[in-house]
């Protein structure tokens, strides 16, 4: 994990590993007046921050995530969790998700390097959205040291993915429920933030 990251994290408050280990030593902001400083508290400032842990959450560009979010409004099913589905459903993080990386920036690199199949095709864009039923594996030739180490170290599974360790392999069960994901995060604020924009 870079410093960078890190940092990110502590300046949103918010564990972008989701494991609260960026925040254990210093749960405050960055820099020389972290502690000091006082979050926005105006509805805007509010709106923008929940966006920002979101986006920091799943590694997405601002262009990727207001594409994804403009998707997900076309949804038949409630926005936010339509939105959250979609990000759920990106190739790097169903890699993420099925313990072949330790963090969405590796899962990304997993893929973007060629090392990834989809139902037994090579799809190295980590932005690929999968469908539920697909089978997520690691190419024969490469069963990578990060990723047996990343499975070894037993990753908190989620509902949603079965992963078979053995065979490197792995399948998106189904959609995910809204209480199987991040619950700090409020989409609602989110929602309201591209209503003013857009």
């Amino acid at each position: 994990m870079s410093k960078s990251a890190w940092k990110r994290s502590r300046h949103l408050g918010f564990s972008t590993l989701e494991t609260g280990d960026e925040l254990k030593k210093r749960p405050y902001g960055p820099g020389q007046h972290g502690q000091d400083r006082k979050r926005k508290s105006s509805e805007y400032g509010l709106q923008l921050l929940e966006k920002q842990k979101l986006r920091s959450l799943y590694g997405v560009s601002e262009r990727q995530f207001r594409r994804l979010f403009l998707i997900a409004k076309k949804d038949p099913n409630v926005t936010g969790l339509a939105f959250f589905r979609i990000l759920e459903s990106r190739l790097d993080n169903l890699v993420y998700r099925m313990g072949f990386a330790r963090t969405r920036a590796g899962a990304r690199q997993l893929v973007a390097h060629g090392h990834i199949l989809v139902n037994g095709k090579k799809v190295d864009i980590p932005s690929y959205l999968c469908k539920v039923g697909d089978v997520i594996s690691l190419k024969e030739d490469s069963p990578l040291k990060c990723v047996k180490e990343a499975l070894e170290s037993k990753p908190a599974s989620v509902g949603f993915v079965k992963t078979d360790a053995d065979k490197f392999e792995g399948t998106f069960l189904r959609e995910p429920e809204r209480n199987e994901l991040a619950q700090e995060i409020s989409e609602s604020q989110i929602i309201e933030y591209y209503n003013r924009k857009l």
